[in-house]
């Protein structure tokens, strides 16, 4: 099944999956907080491993994806595509989350390639779900870009109901 966290820009998406996530041994995936220093990285779920993706120095151009003032690394988002595409066919829980899906998405670069893959897996499988990550104001796109009809919308309070 897939389920979709929708809302506004800044609303406390990832520190609700962060809170909800914390405790729980079912759930895996990569969400993208921010660093004391307002920085965006990558957080494995399960292990609390973290890598870099938002970067402050300079860094060759051809080494970055840049939307607006951000500049990601294109090496954190090949880490991560591999990442979420190893874990689904090693899934030992429920839930795997892909934090986010935007605008690097539809236009098939940032993590495109593990939603391309994992989306129409997760679409008919009743046992495990995919939690994808996205802005409220981008849903229709994201549904559309992706081919995704049959899912349920999560917002912060659904999250509690989940088992």
């Amino acid at each position: 099944m897939i389920y979709i966290f929708t809302g506004e820009i800044r609303s406390g998406k990832t520190t609700a999956l962060l809170n909800w996530s914390k405790n729980r041994t079912d759930v895996d995936g990569l969400l993208c907080p921010d660093n004391e220093s307002g920085k965006r990285y990558f957080l494995k779920v399960k292990s609390k491993a973290e890598f870099e993706l938002e970067v402050i120095n300079e860094v060759e151009a051809e080494e970055l994806i840049q939307i607006g003032n951000f500049k990601f690394l294109k090496a954190a988002f090949k880490h991560a595509n591999e990442y979420l595409i190893s874990r689904a066919s090693k899934l030992e829980g429920t839930y795997l989350i892909i934090d986010e899906l935007g605008k690097l998405e539809l236009k098939n670069e940032g993590l495109h390639r593990s939603a391309e893959v994992l989306i129409p897996n997760f679409s008919t499988n009743k046992h495990q779900h995919l939690i994808l990550v996205v802005r409220d104001y981008l849903l229709q796109d994201v549904l559309t870009h992706y081919s995704i009809s049959d899912y349920h919308v999560l917002t912060n309070a659904d999250l509690k109901t989940l088992n």
